[in-house]
């Protein structure tokens, strides 16, 4: 029997697991870090003449991010092409597409390195990009049935050094591509070790042009990681896998995880309303970078869980950005439905939210915790009240997103620290119509 489950799952054979473990790319961060592109590329045994291809958008095209990373490679004798065709939200037609223009240019062999440059849509279909071709096929291949064919990566390929522009999705860490599947009104990740990028280059420099709105928003999904990630099952009330290569990715949170969850938890929310109203304050978009990156490393090292779960088919179905769908769920899901799974928890986070929690209960702080993520929200002033704001969303939607989140949700509904069930979904989803009054 393989791995199986988390806190909620029946008893059988199978041991609690003892073993933690964590993988994460090379990461160099700091101002200007983008100038120490090609010394990364050669420490990863890219030699001097190889072809690589930076995957971005037109966007960081047009404000020139794109031509300062290209001149930078092109002067230290790389070759460079360039894809900035990448999509917000990318589906598996446009993953095809890049791959197209990889085996138009460099045959079935592909680029000597990849460089993903942007938010986490450019960088997971970079992530995608470099794996689909040095394992062959396409990206259906590798995403689970029944939607695709369920097949493992067995290589990595080349080097492939990614560059965050958002402070937010933790893309350049995680060892997940998540991608839409428009015909189905689903979205599906590729999860494996392989598809992890090499190496992680994070210069604050090129978040200053990131406007308030997707500041804001790319910041409540990297608060979401370090939340999620700090509440979550611990690993060992998970079950042992069988074999070591069947520990799943998103593993439950340990003494590690932790560490970085608290500092995200800081630095987010200690930098995020200044981020937002003064984006050329370098000082705050270097803290909250690092925190973007700490949470990724819990997040989506202990796992993502209800939240994003919900989230995805919300974006799909309406084409929301991930970071404020992540918002507008958090209260309902993250910090109302799942504080009851360990309300002590929620307690020590509002704490670390800035809240006097003197003279209250356990259950009393708790609960405070979602007010007062939910002020930091509308101090930011462009983040969406609810649902209902964000995308015109009903009562009426609410049977189908909850059908929707159980069952193509599993692999993170399995990582929720409470047993969550259709019916408790779709409360969930009522509740995060209105988080207050627009």
């Amino acid at each position: 029997m393989s791995y199986e489950r988390s806190v909620s799952a029946p008893s059988h054979e199978l041991s609690p697991e003892t073993v933690w473990h964590i993988q994460m790319p090379q990461i160099r961060f700091g101002r200007d870090a983008t100038d120490e592109l090609a010394f990364q590329l050669r420490d990863l045994g890219v030699e001097e003449g190889a072809h690589g291809l930076i995957i971005t958008d037109e966007t960081l095209s047009d404000i020139g991010h794109v031509g300062r990373v290209e001149t930078h490679l092109e002067d230290a004798k790389f070759a460079v092409d360039v894809y900035d065709e990448s999509e917000r939200e990318p589906s598996i037609a446009d993953i095809e597409n890049c791959l197209a223009f990889v085996r138009d240019e460099k045959g079935e062999e592909g680029y000597d390195f990849y460089v993903g440059l942007g938010g986490g849509s450019c960088m997971d279909t970079a992530k995608t990009t470099r794996a689909v071709i040095a394992n062959g096929g396409g990206p259906l291949d590798y995403i689970a049935e029944p939607t695709g064919e369920g097949k493992a990566l067995d290589e990595s390929g080349p080097p492939l050094v990614l560059m965050p522009t958002t402070a937010g999705t933790g893309a350049e860490i995680s060892p997940v591509s998540i991608l839409s599947v428009e015909e189905k009104e689903i979205k599906e990740g590729i999860s494996s070790n392989h598809i992890r990028a090499d190496a992680a280059v994070l210069d604050p420099t090129l978040t200053t042009t990131l406007p308030p709105e997707l500041t804001a928003k790319t910041a409540m999904d990297a608060l979401g990681h370090a939340i999620e990630g700090y509440t979550t099952h611990e690993y060992d009330s998970l079950l042992r896998p069988t074999n070591p290569r069947e520990r799943p990715v998103y593993a439950g949170r340990t003494p590690l995880t932790e560490m970085f969850s608290e500092k995200a938890i800081d630095l987010l929310s200690g930098n995020v309303r200044k981020a937002v109203h003064n984006g050329d304050d370098l000082e705050a978009r270097e803290n909250m970078l690092q925190g973007a990156l700490f949470g990724a490393i819990a997040g989506l090292t202990a796992g993502a869980s209800l939240c994003h779960a919900m989230a995805y088919p919300v974006g799909n179905k309406y084409h929301t950005y991930h970071g404020e769908t992540i918002a507008v769920l958090t209260p309902a899901s993250t910090l109302g439905y799942n504080a009851a799974s360990d309300p002590e928890r929620f307690a020590s986070l509002a704490r670390r939210f800035g809240v006097d929690t003197t003279g209250m209960s356990t259950n009393e702080a708790a609960d405070a915790l979602k007010g007062e993520y939910i002020r930091l929200q509308r101090d930011l002033n462009v983040l969406p009240s609810g649902l209902a704001e964000l995308a015109g969303i009903t009562e009426d939607d609410v049977d189908w997103l909850a059908k929707q989140t159980v069952d193509t949700q599993a692999r993170l509904l399995r990582c929720n620290p409470r047993p969550v069930t259709e019916e408790d979904v779709h409360a969930i989803f009522t509740d995060a119509l209105y988080n207050w009054e627009p």
